[in-house]
């Protein structure tokens, strides 16, 4: 066994190893080509940001051939104050000649208006003027992920990265209502544990985001911290912007400690080995999640990479909008991978009998893979702890990875007869 181990740590490093090596970063402005009616071609250089300075500064760049791509930041107002923000800006951009331009690249009446701005989709300085007769396609050596934020349910924005959520913890409760009827537990326990795992996750993932990421909300802005709201500038609903696994991971052993001695009065390590199957699916999830809200993004990488990804809705705090590496989709990708080890592991070996393995392996695989993919990833937040080239990410997995080990160590000392699964 210790073989493979080592066998999987030197493949995963080779990996992430030739990735980080064969790529350059890119500087600057990105590449493209507008090809109009099959014919014609214009190469232009791409720019995004969600930073309203950097984005009023850009107009007056002169850059020939300039593409913008607008994102709803951009172009959303939230009040008559914003508007006139937004309106100040595009009028600038009015100045330069530039044209504006819907998201099938058809021109637009440049009316600052709400109802018209949020029409706009792309601003284009070139002397070639588009026509609405033209059919115009944007081709990159890279791909473009500016998705729509969700699904629109009447007044009700239901956002994809909540509706990811959703489905994190509604396959965690059908898998979890399996194994406990495969195990002969009586279902009545998978409710408490529901509700004990969505407490602990969304807590701890909070809080932990907070303690090692921004403490300084403590001081600044309290109430944050606790309810998805901010009292800077005022008071107003934000969501929870900040959330971190290991934070989460400490409060759901907690949790699952208590729901283990006091309702299901069971050895916790009996309900960990089975935690960790769908917290593992779970896991995948909400790395989907953070895709779709363009957050947690990947270092720059060379705009000929196949991984390259450009992330036109990013934050403003990873810099100028340059193709990246879609490290969400690394960290999904391993995650699916570890749960479908776990599942096989669980159904078709007696592993899940020697209480603590199944939980011991997943504490060194999970982490394993977030400490290799943040090699990868941009700095979340303020790095308060680092320590011979590791970020805090990574640093704070290395503990859980021994702990792991130690686990898996000791859960020979805890083996189930193979009959011995019903609760009492």
């Amino acid at each position: 066994m210790n073989h493979i181990f080592l066998r999987f740590y030197l493949i995963l490093f080779a990996g992430i190893f030739q990735m980080i090596s064969a790529q350059s970063a890119a500087t600057g402005l990105s590449d493209g080509t507008l090809k109009i009616n099959n014919k014609e071609t214009v190469a232009v250089k791409i720019f995004a940001t969600q930073n309203n300075t950097k984005f009023y500064d850009e107009a007056s760049n002169n850059i020939p051939n300039e593409l913008v791509i607008l994102n709803e930041d951009n172009i959303k107002a939230e009040s008559a104050e914003h508007l006139g923000s937004i309106q100040n800006i595009l009028l600038k951009y009015k100045a330069f000649n530039f044209q504006f331009l819907d998201k099938d690249f058809k021109p637009v009446d440049a009316t600052l208006e709400q109802k018209n701005i949020e029409n706009f989709k792309y601003l284009l300085k070139s002397k070639t003027l588009i026509k609405p007769t033209d059919q115009v396609e944007l081709e990159t050596g890279f791909k473009i992920w500016d998705p729509i934020k969700g699904i629109k349910l009447g007044p009700v924005m239901l956002h994809f990265y909540s509706l990811m959520f959703i489905f994190a913890f509604g396959f965690g409760y059908v898998i979890m209502t399996k194994i406990y009827r495969i195990d002969g537990v009586d279902e009545k326990f998978v409710e408490p544990f529901f509700t004990w795992t969505l407490v602990g996750t969304i807590l701890g993932a909070r809080l932990g985001h907070v303690i090692f990421y921004q403490p300084e909300l403590f001081k600044e802005d309290f109430l944050s911290v606790f309810l998805p709201i901010s009292t800077r500038g005022g008071l107003h609903f934000t969501g929870f912007s900040g959330l971190a696994s290991h934070g989460a991971a400490i409060a759901v052993i907690a949790t699952t400690l208590y729901y283990s001695l006091k309702i299901i009065k069971k050895n916790p390590l009996w309900v960990y080995d089975r935690i960790g199957i769908v917290v593992a699916l779970g896991g995948a999830f909400v790395r989907m999640g953070n895709f779709f809200n363009s957050e947690i993004l990947g270092k720059p990488v060379d705009p000929s990479s196949p991984f390259a990804i450009l992330f036109p809705q990013q934050s403003s705090e990873y810099g100028v909008t340059i193709p990246r590496y879609p490290s969400q989709l690394f960290e999904a990708f391993g995650y699916v991978c570890l749960f479908v080890l776990l599942w096989f592991l669980y159904r078709k070996t007696d592993k899940k009998y020697q209480q603590g393995w199944l939980f011991g392996l997943f504490f060194i695989l999970l982490w394993a893979i977030r400490f290799f993919v943040e090699f990868l990833k941009e700095p979340q937040g303020d790095e308060i702890i680092q320590f011979a080239g590791l970020n805090t990410g990574q640093i704070l997995s290395i503990p859980f990875m021994i702990a792991g080990l130690v686990i898996m160590i000791y859960s020979k000392k805890f083996k189930l007869p193979k009959e011995e699964t019903a609760t009492a």
